[in-house]
């Protein structure tokens, strides 16, 4: 088993490996390019994939027990509801709202009772049942904090309430397994990191930030996110979280994390997601206690269960290449259409493009709507 050095437990990434700051690159030069950009590719492929197999739509089919195959307007708590009783123990506890006409006290109150009755305290996560890249995902304190979540969140719109996982390292690690077959494989680990910056007791939260190597570099994502704070002084030592979410549009910091892919990982994948019904390809976001006891398949806990539009995340490490990003995107729609061939030939019906336009436009509506990202 590959053995590293790990950040300590106290620390914001602890039980993950120690995060490298000497190479010459502070952020991926492709991190944030347009996304037409890296999917023409695979839309021109996927034009040859759908000649090849007199289809189109079987990435729509791939998981068939999903809305779309988790291509776009899924829901993450219907998602997750799929988990039988095993899967279901790994999966963090959580419960889904409405937003409605009522009076947010009467809402605040039914949330409270619900959150109750799961037994979810606070602090925990909020965040929208339909959406993707991290967009309105908060972490709550307290009940007035809740209030405010409701809110700020779209009428008749429904979000997701669960609870904060014990453990701070996180990886998102992409699962694909043919029809058919008893064992899948891990395409893809991604290492997570939150960044961070270190007060000296005479800088500004402002300073840290612009003087920060990469912090620096994407101000525009963390000064309006802290703008109420921004002439804190933090203390010698003191540690701040910049961001919460795990997506790196949102400025999470991705590390390929390949590497440390094992047998024994991949084996208890198999056995978890044989007890989610219809799922066969995607990336679970996933929170451990450290690295090691991960890789042997114990101590973590599942955050979210993602589809077929799901990205293996480490190409957007700081040194992957460009011919190896779309090497692994091109590679990865591959097997979305493998998969969805052999799900057709098993009697699902793909539904119509149709179908997955209108999907697309109420999603992008919706997001445009949700509160603002922490």
């Amino acid at each position: 088993m590959t053995k590293c050095s790990l950040i300590p437990a106290h620390k914001v990434n602890g039980g993950m490996p120690t995060l490298e700051e000497d190479s010459k690159r502070t952020i991926s030069p492709y991190e944030f390019l347009p996304t037409w950009f890296f999917y023409t590719p695979v839309v021109l492929q996927s034009i040859f994939q759908g000649i090849y197999y007199r289809d189109f739509r079987l990435p729509l089919v791939a998981n068939p027990s999903i809305k779309l195959s988790g291509m776009v307007g899924e829901s993450k708590h219907d998602i997750m509801n799929l988990a039988g009783s095993l899967a279901s123990r790994w999966i963090a506890t959580y419960c889904v709202r409405e937003k409605n006409q009522s009076p947010i006290e009467q809402q605040l109150s039914a949330a409270l009772a619900e959150l109750k009755q799961h037994n979810i305290p606070f602090p925990l996560v909020a965040k929208p049942d339909l959406g993707c890249r991290g967009v309105g995902v908060k972490l709550l304190q307290s009940a007035e904090q809740l209030a405010d979540y409701i809110r700020s969140f779209p009428l008749d719109a429904r979000f997701v309430l669960q609870e904060k996982a014990p453990y701070k390292a996180e990886a998102g690690v992409f699962y694909v397994r043919q029809p058919g077959q008893q064992k899948g494989e891990i395409f893809s680990i991604t290492l997570k990191y939150s960044p961070s910056v270190v007060g000296d007791g005479q800088q500004t939260l402002a300073n840290l930030i612009e003087r920060h190597p990469r912090a620096g570099k994407l101000r525009h994502l963390y000064l309006p996110r802290h703008q109420n704070i921004l002439d804190w002084v933090p203390e010698a030592g003191e540690e701040f979280q910049l961001a919460f979410a795990g997506s790196h549009s949102r400025g999470a910091i991705f590390r390929d994390g390949n590497q440390y892919i094992t047998e024994a990982l991949t084996r208890k994948l198999d056995l978890l997601l044989k007890d989610v019904k219809g799922y066969y390809y995607g990336r679970l976001d996933i929170k451990f206690d450290n690295l090691h006891d991960f890789m042997q398949g114990e101590k973590f806990t599942i955050l979210e269960l993602n589809g077929a539009s799901s990205e293996a995340a480490h190409i957007w490490d700081r040194n992957a290449s460009l011919p190896s990003i779309f090497s692994v995107l091109l590679k990865q729609y591959r097997l979305l259409y493998s998969i969805g061939a052999k799900q057709k030939k098993r009697g699902h019906q793909p539904p119509s493009l149709r179908h997955l336009l209108a999907a697309w436009r109420e999603e992008k509506q919706l997001t445009k709507e949700y509160p603002t990202t922490d």
